[in-house]
């Protein structure tokens, strides 16, 4: 009998090399190349796999074509919609990715149950039992009686069943448990999650049925298989918090449909995932006194301005290499934002440990929160609290100039609407038109900021 014919395939780019190497040539990735069977090609297999989308279309001027507004109908859990960009789209292909057991299916289970008092829907479950699922739904007292249930993992008999019941929207939980028989290769494996995301990817467009795909993740926290996957699909969604919080946080990081980085935030009760309508009570918090090294900054998450908490905690260190650890933002950039403190502002913490914090889970990427992390930095290193109701914004640059962040009226309503008395921020972005019960304080370099702190403190 011949031995079969295997190869190497990349787990990360989906890239095939003839022998094993630490590296992926194609993509650079350490690690990644894993051994796969070669697949034998037929002269039928492939006749109608790889046929188009539609029959061949006329060239045409761009401005003939009439713009149209896609379509979106609700799930009826509006931090759910809120990171869709409204909604779910007709023929549209939805990836959501997170740790297991952070809330994915639960999510999903009240999404379609609400759906399904409207349109057809169906459940595919590949990892759990048509009585587990029921069970489920019992316990989160949701009203499935319109909603359709199919446990099965082969891709064959799921296309047959999208195709004879065409259910308006479709949830396949998860694609790493789905196989083809056209392929030999394990499920979960590069191919076979390639492959069965792209015949259900083809199914969405040619009979405008909305799919959910929930995927795995790796211990890095990506998408486990190829990243060919999030290519193929409209929208990438990311379940982030600790699976022992009671909070989860929906972050959008692709959508064809909508704005990126939108944040939805649930809080996991009893009955399921609810929507927090106010999400910046989460990320503060709640002290009798103002305490040294915390610092409230407004962020902007898509659409939605949020208040976050900044704790940094500056103390002696006791080793030749002072610490540096943050949680929440980019560890290098503290680095970098230290040097500027101590080049601009004449503020060394070259023999200081220094640990900063964003309350509440939240990751902040964005260079807004510059200001924010050398206020508390500065403030734990005095032992002095910063000025009761102080909110600050600011990217700092390495000159050590505060620059503007984007849509700062937002984020001053939204300091406003909560409380907050003064706002520190850049020169840039003050206001025009005083914002009623808020004081502005506009600077523009770090030591100018630090120099108005303590003035305001006297």
């Amino acid at each position: 009998m011949a031995k079969a014919k295997t190869n190497y395939t990349c787990t990360e780019c989906g890239g095939i090399s003839n022998k094993w190497a630490g590296q992926c040539p194609a993509c650079g990735q350490w690690n990644t190349l894993v051994e796969t069977l070669v697949e034998p090609v037929s002269a039928n297999r492939y006749s109608n796999q790889h046929q188009g989308l539609a029959q061949t279309a006329p060239v045409l001027s761009l401005v003939d074509i009439e713009a149209i507004d896609v379509p979106r109908f609700g799930t009826g859990i509006e931090e759910f919609d809120r990171v869709l960009g409204g909604g779910l789209v007709p023929g549209g292909v939805v990836l959501i990715g997170g740790d297991p057991g952070i809330g994915k299916s639960t999510l999903l289970l009240q999404a379609l149950a609400n759906i399904s008092k409207l349109k057809h829907v169906l459940y595919v479950s590949g990892e759990e039992s048509g009585s587990q699922i029921a069970l489920r739904a019992k316990r989160l007292a949701v009203d499935a009686k319109d909603l359709k249930l199919q446990a099965e993992i082969q891709l064959e008999k799921i296309l047959s069943t999208l195709a004879e019941h065409k259910p308006d929207v479709a949830v396949i939980d998860s694609i790493q448990t789905v196989y083809s028989d056209a392929l030999s290769s394990a499920p979960g494996s590069v191919a076979q999650v390639r492959e069965c995301a792209a015949q259900l990817t083809r199914f969405a467009k040619t009979s405008d049925t909305t799919i959910i795909m929930v995927g795995h993740v790796t211990k890095e926290g990506a998408l486990a298989g190829p990243r060919v996957l999030e290519h193929i699909v409209d929208t990438v969604l990311y379940f982030e918090g600790d699976t022992h919080s009671s909070f989860r946080l929906v972050r959008a990081f692709k959508n064809r449909f909508g704005a990126v980085n939108e944040l939805g935030v649930f809080a996991m009760t009893e009955k399921g995932l609810k929507g927090v309508s106010n999400p910046s009570a989460l990320f503060l918090s709640q002290h009798d006194s103002q305490v040294p090294g915390s610092c409230v900054m407004v962020t902007q998450e898509g659409t939605r301005p949020l208040l976050v908490e900044i704790q940094a905690l500056v103390d002696s260190s006791h080793v030749p290499n002072a610490r540096r650890l943050s949680v929440g933002l980019e560890q290098n950039r503290l680095a970098m934002l230290l040097a500027v403190l101590h080049r601009h502002a004449g503020i060394a913490a070259f023999d200081q440990d220094v640990f900063i914090n964003a309350v509440g889970g939240v990751k902040i990427t964005e260079p807004a929160a510059d200001l924010a992390v050398l206020l508390a930095i500065n403030s734990s290193m005095r032992n002095k609290p910063l000025p009761r109701g102080l909110v600050v914004f600011g990217e700092v640059g390495l000159a050590g100039e505060i620059r503007p962040a984007p849509r700062g009226q937002e984020r001053l309503r939204e300091a406003a609407k909560l409380g907050f008395s003064i706002a520190m921020i850049p020169k840039a972005n003050a206001p025009k038109q005083e914002v009623e019960g808020l004081k502005v304080v506009a600077v523009e370099r770090i030591d100018e900021a630090l120099q108005k702190i303590r003035d305001i403190d006297e």
